[in-house]
């Protein structure tokens, strides 16, 4: 029978739906055909669209939103972890110990066990030691990076493949932790993992294929229908993954909307330009997009690596001789960001500590200063400490600070590892949301999953907190709370501006994109402490069903 154009092919009725739209309006109904929202109104402007073939969803009081988009997030090497040795839902070192020697006994054909996601707050100082698999696995390599991927803990076969032995030196970008008697612990951070790294078996293009379409199926779970991946290309230390989606763009197989950051090498210069420009011509294949280019300028403040303006301390309080590390020459970065901005490539900095805060947005104002603006949309992500006096420079420069709210609350790894030794002051500069907003700056958001959960919610509830979500938990720096239409706006418009989608999506609106995400209730409508119990129970992409809570 011949499809009646005049109808819908999906209504949804009974709201409320928050559209986030500029006015941040609220509707009841939202009308879809051929994929785009043709209608947002009340139930009565939508009855005359509804057919005989027409999918009619009873929102019954619970929320319609623009499906999440996630501003800073690895799927493809998430979802390949699933697929391994993968140790994120644990939590106990002994715990970790036996799920990799349990994963060794499944599979006694794997050359050499990775997976990884270890906490760091689960050993002493954060520094797992090698002899825990070497007594489990003593006979294959294994290395497993931590949930942050800035460290890999490594048994000895791992360290004897590598040649790393205690006359290995540190590289300038990393550092080999040690015994007393300067023998490797199996313990790697930031570019000494790379020792390490280069001799695993790098995975083949049907395995990144699989990972990331498992890596898409969990983030639609969580109502996310669109993505920035930040490492894409050569030389990040977990492999290449633009094959994966240039294969899964080709096929149809890639539902989300992607804009892929291609991967700065470190020790690298502008020559990299060309490799940039000749991928982002050729993804240009269906969802799947690759203007970025991923800067690292820093590592984290756990493992004193982040770049910081003043040193780090030490367990008593007084000043060290390291205040972090730049990964990239911070005299050449504004020559670097202004190449890639003339080009007009969109740059996307980690920047994690106020060292590196600034220096990306000097490098910004160098280019803007070149080049004048020419509305690349740059972002910082991270921003675990920002000097005050840089705050209002992300709105004078046009720089998005692209926030990964989960990681604003009180927790071991903050108050063991990282508190402590940034002292009171600098501390009380952490995730400067409230601050940013304030300001005037963008707010985009993200989970940087697999490093923490990927769910918008959960994230939400900690911009909005500044807690976890249990009744007794502190809160961390209680004047940079979002309220909770800012929070939605940085996982949804935020994010949809940053990567150049705005006008398809990151709003309920019509003539956009069906991309839509329905919750099992309205977190507007109750306590603000109890949002972190919200669920998702549908995603849609262009009004196609890509999840459906069981």
């Amino acid at each position: 029978m011949p499809r009646d154009n005049h109808f819908a092919d999906l209504v949804f009725t009974g709201g409320p739906v928050y559209t986030v739209d500029s006015a941040r309006s609220w509707a009841g109904a939202v009308a879809v055909r051929d994929g785009r929202i043709v209608v947002v109104g009340h139930d009565h402007d939508v009855r005359h669209l509804i057919g005989a073939h027409t999918e009619v969803v009873d929102l019954d009081g619970r929320l319609l939103l623009p499906g999440f988009q996630d501003a800073h997030v690895h799927p493809v090497l998430g979802g390949t972890t699933m697929r391994s040795c993968d140790l994120h839902d644990l939590e106990d070192a002994g715990d970790y110990v036996s799920a990799v020697a349990a994963y060794a006994r499944a599979h006694p054909g794997v050359e050499w066990i990775n997976g990884g996601g270890w906490s760091m707050e689960a050993f002493p100082g954060g520094l797992p030691h090698r002899e825990l698999l070497d007594a489990v696995v003593p006979d294959r390599p294994v290395s497993l990076p931590n949930r942050d991927g800035h460290g890999v803990w490594a048994n000895s076969r791992a360290l004897e493949i590598a040649g790393i032995t205690a006359d290995t030196p540190d590289p300038a970008d990393g550092r080999i932790e040690r015994d007393a008697d300067g023998l490797p612990t199996g313990m790697l951070q930031e570019g000494a993992a790379e020792l390490i790294t280069r001799h695993i078996p790098v995975p083949g293009p049907a395995e990144f294929l699989a990972g990331l379409l498992e890596g898409q199926r969990h983030l639609h779970g969580f109502g996310i229908t669109g993505w920035q991946d930040a490492a894409v290309g050569t030389g990040f230390f977990g492999g290449d993954v633009y094959g994966a989606y240039l294969a899964a763009a080709e096929s149809g197989q890639l539902t989300a909307r992607v804009r892929g950051a291609q991967w700065w090498v470190r020790d690298g210069g502008v020559e990299q330009l060309a490799r940039f420009a000749a991928r982002r011509h050729e993804a240009r294949i269906g969802r799947f997009r690759a203007g970025s280019v991923k800067m690292m300028l820093d590592g984290v403040a756990e493992n004193h690596t982040a770049a910081m303006l003043e040193p780090y301390l030490d367990g008593c309080g007084c000043a060290t001789a390291s205040s972090g590390l730049d990964f990239i020459d911070p005299d050449q970065l504004g020559h670097y960001v202004s190449e890639l901005d003339a080009a007009d490539f969109q740059v996307h900095f980690h920047a994690l500590g106020d060292r590196a805060v600034r220096n990306a947005l000097d490098a910004v104002e160098e280019a803007l200063r070149r080049n004048g603006r020419r509305g690349n949309r740059h972002h910082l992500a991270h921003l675990q400490v920002v000097h005050p006096e840089d705050i209002p420079r992300f709105r004078a420069l046009g720089a998005t600070a692209n926030i990964q709210p989960l990681w604003a609350m009180h927790e071991p790894q903050m108050d063991e590892l990282t508190i402590p030794f940034l002292g009171e002051r600098r501390a009380g500069w952490q995730y400067p949301f409230g601050s940013l907003a304030r300001s005037g700056a963008v707010l985009a958001a993200g989970s940087d999953w697999s490093v923490s959960s990927p769910d918008p919610l959960q994230g939400i509830h900690v911009a909005v907190n500044r807690a976890g979500t249990g009744p007794q938990d502190k809160v961390l720096i209680a004047e940079e709370r979002l309220d909770l239409g800012q929070a939605i706006a940085a996982y949804t418009a935020g994010s949809a501006w940053v990567n150049h989608l705005e006008s398809d999506t990151g709003s309920v609106q019509v003539g956009k994109y069906a991309d839509l995400v329905v919750l099992d209730r309205d977190p507007f409508a109750g306590p603000t402490r109890g949002i972190g119990e919200t669920r998702v129970l549908r995603t849609y992409v262009e009004g196609g069903l890509v999840h459906a809570a069981e």
